[in-house]
């Protein structure tokens, strides 16, 4: 790489020096993507050129392994007025009417949050919340899907803390209520834990906007924070390539975060944008400048014209290579005609943010860059943007895959008799996955901006987007990598399942879909097959279901040296709710409602939480997925809610049955007596992790609407109990001839110390 004080290497010494090494596999880039550069420029590339399409051809922004695999979205996707912008914008936009949109969108920054906990975490915020901005939308909320290693382990005590603490730094700073996410635990991510964000914003729909430059003569104004040398090769980089065995490396690539400066972005770019001032917008993520001039570019007129020594530098002596490649944070690029510049700096000069004209819109179909009067770049937008490399990477079910399902939990010691029964639950209520989160979710403003309705622990957050009408949207995410490893297709539809019925469960109708998808190497057959067939999974549950994917993040290369994460696709599901003052908490609260379990039980616990805790056990077949039956589900939470039929309603998920009434009881501070159903085994009753089951609680005089809701939809539906808030405990009837209790002030400490002994 060229620096500053070395002679500039340009587009004419570029063609008459064709046999000058150059450091292409330095940058990531193999020898045939080298030579197929060459091919496209018909001479060797410029080390300007050579960087751009180093950090646009990387894993990380050009999806090589995982297009041929992503096309099933589009070829399954479900007919849909709804959806506004979908796959290959910033971020997907849905309607939920009255005028109103909504964009989200989730995305990864794991391999940048384990080399730099606080930083990789924060510019994960900070990165999909401009996702948003660029869209002409106003950020309402963000979430947090967070994986990590064993919970004891003296690593995730070094990432997790200061992960949580970026979160809630950059976030709270930004003012956006955290709503929801998950915190999970698992050997598998150790060393390399998957740390996703989703943001969501607000539009109406005249203001949706998109990435393009058109307009010939249209100028291109870079404006935010200045470019320094913080995250060259970033995002871009360092997360398309596997961890070397050992411990953390790299840090110089990790992108370092000003939320007081995004703060002023976001407010300066809506104001722009809905004066009318902006013809195009980019964010500058991953790949910096050479993502935002190329998409620009490819998705407008065709061409470009960068004066790069106009752009306003933190660090004097980055080479031109380095300006593009950098990843520095809190930047945005917007097209603007020349009639309405000034308009646009005013805008800029208000909210204190600098703004510089780089460069105007061409019609020449090429990026052309210069330095100091030199081209340095010249090239075709779209082959470094769009059409790089795609492989088709081979891929097979692995010979260990039968081994695996055939292991099922079947020989593992169960409890059976009350007293084991009694301890058992006292022992999962304090494992790391299903205790409280309360450590972590404490660091991040939940409330900020007056429109939260719900906020974890609950099933899904929940923000007001109308306050005349009431309107508002529901988000939850939700992945297993244990079921996924056991069967990946439908384990991508299991965490599909779930955050579908965790919408559905606070009254909200299901629209849309995003999701990211962690995963190991893409050279590795085994990881591939894992994420097709979880890819396949995912389109087929959201064509039968009716919601599309909006648009979501691939994240490959979750390993340490040849040790892949468990497959984990996460995915955020989006529902839409009439009027948030009649959605339905997930709290037991009056006295004397009585209490259903809505759904069939079977003995299935492959891949459980119990499994997992008590036995350290994974093999088997997961949960059966019935998509049919989470539907017919959903329908009844929605319609229960819209009907005011519901007091309270939570899934059952992870830890089964038990572990729901156990947080409805704590989050409500009410007790509850629970009788085990006459066909059912009490362990199994209480820990079987089977699908399209939810736990609700219905005023006496309001059960036969209820049942007549379920004889409708045909959901199995069966009489579990009654709540007792002034018994202050949780009892079991009929466990195994005898009667259990635990009381809540017990359950409620064990399940608070686990996170503070850990990480506090």
């Amino acid at each position: 790489m060229t620096t500053a004080r070395h002679a500039i290497d340009t587009v004419a010494v570029a063609a008459t020096t064709p046999e000058v090494p150059q450091p292409y596999a330095e940058l990531g880039l193999k020898a045939d993507e080298y030579q197929q550069i060459r091919e496209i420029l018909g001479r060797r590339p410029t080390s300007a050129e050579l960087a751009m399409y180093s950090v646009m051809w990387s894993e990380h922004c050009s999806y090589k392994s995982s297009k041929v695999h992503l096309k099933a979205f589009g070829d399954k996707a479900p007919q849909t007025d709804k959806l506004l912008v979908g796959i290959g914008e910033n971020a997907g936009v849905v309607d939920i009417g009255d005028g109103w949109a909504v964009t989200f969108k989730v995305e990864s920054h794991n391999h940048p949050s384990y080399v730099e906990p606080y930083q990789g975490a924060a510019t994960g915020i900070g990165g999909i919340v401009r996702d948003i901005i660029s869209m002409g939308a106003r950020p309402v909320a963000v979430m947090d899907p967070l994986r990590f290693g064993a919970a004891d382990h003296p690593d995730t005590r070094r990432v997790l803390p200061g992960v949580v603490a970026g979160i809630g730094g950059y976030g709270n700073c930004l003012g956006l209520p955290n709503i929801g996410g998950e915190v999970v635990f698992d050997a598998s991510y150790q060393g390399n834990p998957l740390v996703n964000a989703l943001a969501v914003g607000v539009l109406r729909h005249q203001d949706i906007h998109l990435a393009s430059a058109r307009g010939v003569g249209n100028l291109v104004v870079l404006y935010g924070a200045k470019t320094g040398g913080d995250g060259i090769g970033g995002a871009s980089i360092l997360a398309s390539d596997t961890f070397a065995d050992g411990g953390p490396t790299k840090r110089p690539a990790v992108q370092v975060g000003d939320p007081f400066m995004e703060k002023l972005l976001i407010e300066c770019t809506l104001e722009a944008l809905h004066a009318g001032l902006v013809e195009g917008i980019q964010d500058l993520g991953a790949a910096g400048l050479s993502c935002a001039t190329s998409e620009l570019a490819s998705n407008g007129e065709g061409g470009m014209h960068v004066r790069l020594e106009t752009v306003p530098l933190r660090d004097a002596t980055l080479s031109p290579e380095e300006i593009l490649m950098s990843e520095s944070q809190e930047r945005m690029c917007a097209v603007v005609t020349p009639e309405r510049i000034e308009e646009f700096l005013a805008v800029c000069d208000k909210w204190e943010v600098s703004a510089t004209v780089i460069g105007e819109v061409t019609g020449t179909g090429r990026l052309v860059i210069e330095w100091a009067g030199e081209t340095i770049v010249d090239v075709p937008p779209r082959t470094v943007a769009h059409d790089g490399p795609v492989y088709e990477r081979p891929y097979a079910r692995p010979p260990w895959q039968d081994a695996l399902q055939s292991s099922g939990p079947a020989h593992l010691e169960r409890p059976d008799t009350a007293a084991a029964l009694r301890e058992t639950v006292l022992t999962m209520v304090a494992s790391p996955n299903l205790a409280a989160k309360t450590w972590v979710t404490s660091q991040f403003d939940r409330y900020v901006l007056g429109n939260t309705v719900l906020a974890q622990p609950e099933d899904a957050g929940m923000i007001r987007v109308d306050e005349a009408s009431g309107r508002g949207v529901a988000i939850a995410t939700d992945g297993n990598g244990r079921y996924a490893l056991l069967d990946p297709y439908a384990g991508a539809q299991l965490a599909f399942a779930e955050a579908y019925r965790n919408v559905a469960a606070t009254g909200a109708e299901p629209l849309a879909v995003t999701n990211c998808l962690n995963f190991g190497s893409p050279e590795d057959p085994d990881v591939m097959w894992q994420f097709s067939q979880a890819v396949q999974g995912l389109a087929d549950a959201c064509l039968e279901m009716g919601t599309p994917v909006t648009g979501g993040n691939v994240s490959f290369y979750n390993q340490t040296g040849d040790v892949a994460i468990h497959p984990t696709p996460v995915i955020g599901v989006l529902g839409v709710i009439d009027d948030v003052s009649r959605r339905t908490p997930m709290a037991f609260g009056r006295n004397g409602d009585q209490v259903f379990l809505l759904g069939q039980t079977r003995d299935e616990l492959a891949g459980s939480e119990w499994a997992h805790v008590v036995h350290a056990h994974l093999g088997g077949l997961p949960p059966a997925v019935s998509l049919a039956a989470e539907r017919a589900l959903a329908e009844v939470l929605v319609r229960g809610c819209r009907d005011g039929v519901l007091s309270a309603a939570h899934d059952v998920s992870g830890g089964g049955v038990a572990q729901t009434l156990v947080e409805m009881a704590l989050r409500g501070d009410a007790g509850a007596v629970i009788m085990v159903p006459q066909d059912l085994d009490p362990f199994v009753f209480l820990y079987s992790e089977s699908t399209a089951r939810a736990v609700v609680a219905v005023a006496p005089e309001r059960v036969d609407e209820l049942l007549a809701l379920c004889r409708a939809g045909q959901v199995p539906v069966t009489g579990i109990g009654t709540v007792a808030p002034d018994s202050a405990s949780l009892t079991l009837e009929a466990a195994y001839g005898q009667s259990v209790t635990w009381p809540l002030e017990q359950l409620r400490a064990a399940s608070e110390a686990t996170l503070p002994a850990l990480f506090a």
